[in-house]
């Protein structure tokens, strides 16, 4: 027996060390593990972090069950590939960024774009080198001589190709259209980048000429000169379409036109209400129908304009106020209902209010990519676990609307286009990776949202369109993320995984909640309730962390992230390190094709039913059954029961019990050793290698079951 056993387990002694082990091993590269050419492939894309910060919890769920599913399919006999990435993070690294130069008393609006872009880079590649180590410290297996980054050389080429591609296939267009707005970041946002918070907020009445009109935005009415109402209410069946009424507003006499438009609701205020297109996405379309024209009433940084007199320049929330006062001075206020619910749009990053806006942007027509993802489902091509997000992934999908791909910000992917005129009537524009003839055509200053690369992601880290891996490994076997990417992500990587590679780019799509404090709360730095996968992974162990992430965490639910639940995984640890001891210690090595008297071989049916079970789990994506399975089979049947039972037969002085019970014990500590390899990969790793398998030199790359032969 090796010494190293007479000491208790220290991960802190054993974790570098094997890790350095697997990597010069060079298994995580399937075309290195043996007999690869036969190997039926399977693999696995991780879900690129944010190359801007330090790994957190909810990172390392996904590492452990990704790590955990490739582990197991390397064992199986797989050519097991799980492909590295980091994910520049467009919008969410730049807010990053300009936190820290708001530190510094230093803004992003005067820096120069490339001084801008280069500090970023700079950055990022800091933290994407960190956060390597970081995940090697979680025990990822993954192949790092595929490792990418979305904005690597072939990677931009291969994101800007595809807009290309959709632009002439009349699928990427350029409009102005009404977009979200954040007059913090100045940028346009998706929809799925706005939180949409339910807010109690006053509703204001105003007597509007013979109307009563509802507002809860008195700061966009000062351009109101259409007053829009239903067809077929009939409480203003007097009043035509077309005609034209004067009244006295905000600031002074104007002139209004009846508008009769079916998207009104007539059930909401008085069922009258003036229009502001510019900063109203129902408006904005009423006014299309109509040829209405639009005035911009609040600037880019949410301040009001000209057109609002005296109060240009202020902001939004200091002028309300002000613009009540002087409509109650005027007689023009009816009453205010101070219990108006309603939902807010929000910037998701800073907390700010999204001003609708209307703004010349590139947008993907989504309707019939949406109609393609929903054929694939329906067909089932891809599923879901747990299989309730199905019907969220639906919603999304027949939900869909044109989706804004500009970002007005410095970091990210250039929008390859070229503009003439850009910002006047007479604008053109040309989508290309070069610039056309002539020196007045300029650059396009956007960038594309970072869910337009990371949605092409599957596809551009196997080489589409032309690439071996592509060939081999695409489509992959599983997307592993977190179940708030079913509206952001999943479906825009099924959609381009059919247009581009008219395949789905995955046949399983699998979703874990959130990593919350032990109280079930979200983490966060303000809270100061944030646990450091790394901080506690230094202090317990790697294993002991994992196995915390896993046992009780059912799919898609959240889960609450104890340091006691890891404490008590430690222990398991040390466990697993004292059944070795006790094993290699007092039994004696025996040849494997040994055969088991009645009892043994009863025990060992056990094992293989045991395992079949573990097995069973693993396949049906239950591994946090798999995992407490283990968990209590090896302590509770193995140590508490067998190895007890066992100590008598060990000393007893007949031979051939004692043979047959010492196989049998070596045996299950062989099996247990595979089973919880995938799980707690260190510590079993660092025992097999102690008892120097022959056959298999390195757990990693052993079969799942062990083929031992008992009769």
């Amino acid at each position: 027996m090796d010494d190293a056993f007479l000491k208790p387990y220290n991960p802190a002694e054993t974790e570098q060390r094997i890790y350095e082990l697997w990597e010069q091993s060079g298994m995580f590269n399937p075309d290195n593990l043996p007999d690869a050419e036969t190997r039926k492939p399977y693999t696995i894309v991780m879900p690129p972090p944010n190359a801007n910060g330090d790994l957190h919890a909810g990172h390392a769920l996904f590492i452990t069950l990704e790590d955990i599913l490739i582990r197991y399919k390397r064992m199986q006999g797989y050519r097991a590939l799980w492909i590295p990435g980091a994910d520049h993070a467009g919008f969410e690294t730049q807010v990053v960024y300009e936190k820290k130069l708001e530190k510094e008393g230093r803004s992003r609006f005067k820096m120069q774009p490339k001084e801008l872009y280069d500090e970023i880079y700079a950055f990022t590649l800091e933290n994407k080198k960190n956060m390597e180590e970081q995940m090697r410290k979680l025990g990822a297996s993954c192949d790092w001589s595929r490792e990418k980054f979305t904005l690597d050389g072939d990677i931009v080429q291969r994101v800007q190709d595809t807009f290309i591609k959709m632009y002439e296939d009349n699928l990427v267009y350029r409009g102005k259209r009404t977009v979200n707005w954040c007059p913090k970041h100045q940028t346009s946002l998706s929809d799925v980048e706005t939180v949409g918070m339910e807010e109690t907020a006053p509703l204001y009445y105003f007597k509007y000429g013979p109307f009563t009109i509802a507002t809860a935005r008195p700061e966009t009415k000062f351009g109101d000169k259409y007053v829009v109402m239903h067809p077929d209410d009939v409480r203003y069946k007097k009043w035509k379409h077309g005609q034209q009424i004067n009244l006295e507003w905000i600031n002074g006499p104007i002139t209004a036109t009846v508008i009769k438009d079916e998207a009104i609701d007539p059930e909401f205020g008085t069922g009258v209400m003036t229009i502001t297109p510019w900063h109203d996405v129902t408006d904005f379309e009423i006014a299309k129908r109509h040829n209405l024209p639009f005035e911009q009433i609040i600037d880019w940084r949410g301040k009001l304009m000209p057109v609002a007199k005296e109060f240009e320049g202020m902001k939004i929330l200091s002028a309300r106020p002000e613009i009540i006062k002087k409509l109650t001075e005027k007689g023009l206020v009816v009453k205010i209902d101070e219990q108006y619910q309603h939902v807010a749009k929000r910037c998701y990053k800073c907390n700010t209010f999204i001003e609708p806006q209307v703004k010349d942007q590139w947008f993907v027509k989504m309707a019939s990519l949406a109609q393609m993802a929903l054929e694939a489902v329906n067909e089932k091509q891809v599923r879901f676990i747990p299989d309730n997000y199905e019907k969220i992934f639906r919603y999304w999908m027949e939900n869909t609307l044109d989706w804004n791909i500009s970002r007005q910000i410095v970091w990210g992917i250039p929008i390859p286009a070229w503009f003439k005129n850009r910002g006047t009537d007479k604008e053109e524009s040309v989508v290309s990776h070069t610039r056309p003839e002539g020196d007045e055509w300029e650059s396009d200053t956007d960038t594309f949202d970072t869910w337009f690369s990371s949605g092409q992601w599957p596809l551009l880290v196997t080489g589409y369109p032309d690439g071996k891996d592509y060939t081999t490994y695409y489509p992959t076997d599983v997307m592993e993320t977190g179940n708030d990417l079913i509206f952001k992500w999943i479906p825009r990587m099924i959609i381009f995984g059919l247009y581009l590679g008219k395949k789905v780019p995955f046949h399983t799509v699998y979703l874990h909640g959130l990593v919350n404090d032990a109280h079930g709360k979200k983490m966060s730095k303000s809270k100061g309730n944030v646990i450091s996968p790394i901080t506690i992974t230094e202090k317990y162990g790697t294993d002991a962390l994992r196995m915390a992430l896993v046992v009780g965490n059912t799919p898609g639910t959240n889960l609450s992230l104890n340091p006691d639940k890891v404490k008590g995984y430690k222990h398991f640890s040390n466990k697993l390190w004292n059944i070795t001891r006790f094993i290699l210690e007092r039994t004696q090595e025996v040849d494997d094709d040994i055969i088991l008297n009645e009892k043994d071989a009863s025990i060992w049916e056990e094992m293989r039913a045991h395992t079949t079970e573990v097995t069973k789990h693993m396949e049906n994506f239950s591994i946090h059954l798999a995992a407490e399975k283990l968990y209590h089979f090896t302590w509770h049947r193995l140590a508490d029961e067998i190895i007890e039972e066992s100590k008598p037969i060990l000393e007893e002085n007949n031979a051939d019990t004692a043979r047959s019970r010492s196989a049998l014990l070596r045996r299950m500590l062989d099996q247990t050793l595979r089973l919880l390899h995938p799980f707690m990969p260190f510590i079993t790793e660092e025992i097999w290698q102690k008892m120097k398998h022959k056959k298999e030199p390195m757990l990693m790359s052993a079969q799942w079951i062990n083929t031992m032969e008992t009769e």
